[in-house]
């Protein structure tokens, strides 16, 4: 704004202020003045009207980064969440404004802010460089810290980590800066934090620089206990929103509805609950100053001080409680995992030992039916003479004319019936022995399959109507364990199941071997619910789940993983939301020779 356009507005708010005698609006004049200073650029000649503002007529596209928490991320759901989104919810509620999130890589949010697809970002971190672009209303102060694997060397600086490989967030501001010191070919790039620490957690790189918040959030909810915080507070930048060169009308907007989040007591209500248990609280320097300035009497700053203590004490208190109930809870859900395993363990030996007395009489069954078969065979030659001299009489209460028919039916229907509780008994047998060497043979997947698919084909028929197998035939074999590629089998199976909402929906299991990557592919579809894409690439995870209300304990699919990547194969999937998962194991096809003479794989 011009000075000429500012002098008429400062002169009446000299004016109005010389009118104010209260002291409780004397405490307001710091927010009065800054609101009076954002709404001099609306004012200014040239600038857009209120109502061409984004948030009158279209919503306001608000940016941020997906996985960043506590400040911005999608919950499970989907759904944006963290500081920033709350505060931003505030704003637009305050100020009457439409918005709209849309979170997404760190580096696709700044660059659809230069485009014009965003209209602001609502978590930036401040540098000169980027102020040449675009322009900045920070509301809080972000520390970045280094992390590292327990038993690495501690460094105490950024400087420190020079010749080292270091992992940090693409576009980050810690990209910024590493990369203006000359360290980018020593850097590592993910899209994410939660990414780059999960890397560093692998194995991979050195060090890891993220703001101290997020990492130590990650650590937490991941479980990543081999990660520590090295140095702390290597980095202290301004945060907040961002809008590019030109939009400082909407800048304004958000500014004024911070000054007023922060007068009625929600911004710092919306800091506590996603900051305040991770961070100790600081109090801001403008507080401060009011506080000293009102200090008059050392009575008043006794109480004062006092009153600090407490609300230290409180907040310890709390942090405290919080980490005991989540241990608590951890160590009850570890409990239940033992519990669990071993009732399974018990459950193994059980059906052991009632399949062994199961074979007892079955075998009976199956030594007498024989026999039953010829002597109804030689009974029938009397009983057709006696039909043909007297005519039609009962047998076993039904006419002989309809017996001579039914009892030969009877009696093979028998016979399979005990050949099948023979076969089933056989698989759970074998399911359940204990693998006694780790030498490998030739397994048949499509006979692994048909066992795998007896032993849970209760399970199959209560989820639903529409099951099919299709085995491409002359299969070559792989090398293996048997048992456990059908525990591999039989868990993508139960997997499917759970994925159905109703008998209506139906799963196919089909083989196939592929000459040109000479690999043996056998694929478990469904029509269920579907995996959300962010999902995807961590359905191998250990301990990572989304049915852990249900039971889950995300080691199925990764215990599976482990199995075929023993067995140099691998564990692939496809889907889409509510039109089913297609989840494929891939193996490579034993050679001829080796086929033919029956060796062990080397």
């Amino acid at each position: 704004m011009r000075d000429d356009a500012r002098a008429p507005l400062q002169l009446e708010a000299r004016g109005c202020l010389r009118s104010l005698g209260s002291a409780r609006v004397r405490r307001l004049l710091p927010a009065l003045f800054l609101v009076l200073f954002l709404a001099l650029p609306v004012l200014a000649p040239g600038r857009l009207p209120a109502e061409e503002i984004p948030g009158i007529l279209r919503p306001v596209i608000i940016g941020g980064d997906r996985d960043y928490p506590p400040y911005e991320f999608l919950d499970k759901d989907g759904l944006p969440a963290g500081f920033n989104v709350d505060i931003s919810r505030a704003v637009a509620e305050a100020m009457g404004l439409k918005v709209e999130f849309r979170l997404g890589t760190w580096s696709d949010m700044r660059t659809g802010l230069m485009e014009g697809t965003i209209d602001i970002l609502q978590g930036m971190s401040y540098s000169d460089e980027r102020s040449q672009q675009v322009d900045f209303a920070p509301h809080t102060i972000v520390n970045h810290a280094i992390f590292g694997r327990r038993g690495f060397a501690p460094v105490a600086t950024l400087d420190d980590l020079a010749g080292k490989q270091v992992i940090i967030h693409r576009s980050g501001i810690m990209h910024d800066t590493l990369a203006g010191k000359g360290f980018g070919k020593d850097l590592i790039l993910t899209d994410t934090p939660a990414d780059g620490l999960r890397l560093l957690a692998s194995g991979q790189g050195d060090y890891a620089v993220v703001a101290m918040l997020p990492g130590i959030y990650i650590i937490r909810e991941h479980k990543l206990d081999n990660i520590q915080t090295v140095a702390r507070t290597v980095f202290t930048v301004r945060y907040g929103y961002a809008v590019k060169k030109g939009n400082e009308a909407l800048l304004a907007r958000f500014s004024e509805g911070l000054a007023i989040l922060r007068e009625t007591g929600r911004y710092q209500a919306i800091h506590d609950k996603w900051l305040g248990v991770l961070e100790s609280r600081r109090m801001p320097w403008e507080t401060v100053a009011v506080a000293v300035a009102a200090v008059v009497t050392p009575l008043l700053l006794l109480l004062m001080g006092s009153m600090v203590w407490t609300r230290s004490l409180r907040r310890q208190v709390a942090q405290r409680t919080e980490s005991l109930s989540k241990a608590l809870e951890e160590l009850s859900h570890n409990q239940r995992q033992l519990v669990q395993a071993d009732k399974m363990a018990a459950l193994g030996i059980l059906v052991s030992g009632v399949a062994h007395e199961i074979n007892n009489p079955n075998g009976l069954i199956l030594l007498n039916i024989p026999i039953l078969r010829k002597a109804q065979a030689d009974a029938a030659r009397l009983l057709d003479e006696r039909f043909e001299a007297e005519g039609d009489f009962t047998l076993g209460g039904i006419p002989y004319s309809r017996m001579r028919q039914e009892l030969p039916r009877m009696l093979e229907e028998m016979q399979e019936g005990a050949l099948r509780i023979k076969r089933i008994v056989h698989d759970l047998k074998d399911f359940a022995r204990m693998e006694e060497d780790a030498s490998r043979t030739l397994v048949d997947v499509n006979d692994a399959s048909a066992k795998a698919v007896r032993l849970v084909e209760p399970t199959i028929r209560k989820c639903t109507d529409h099951f099919s197998t299709r085995y491409e035939a002359d299969l070559p074999p792989v090398w293996g364990h048997s048992q456990r590629l059908e525990q591999v089998i039989i868990n993508l199976v139960l997997n499917a199941c759970q994925a159905l909402p109703d008998k209506g929906r139906g799963m196919e299991i089909t083989t196939r071997y592929d000459p040109a990557t000479r690999t043996v592919h056998l694929c478990v579809r469904d029509q269920g619910v579907g995996i959300l894409p962010e999902h995807l690439p961590h359905l191998t995870d250990p301990f990572f789940t989304t049915k852990r209300e249900t039971g889950g304990t995300g080691l199925g699919l990764s215990v599976s993983a482990g199995i075929l990547k023993e067995y140099g194969g691998m564990l692939t999937f496809e889907s889409l939301p509510g039109h089913g998962t297609t989840a494929c194991i891939q193996l490579p096809a034993a050679s001829t020779g080796a086929a033919a003479s029956g060796e062990a794989s080397p």
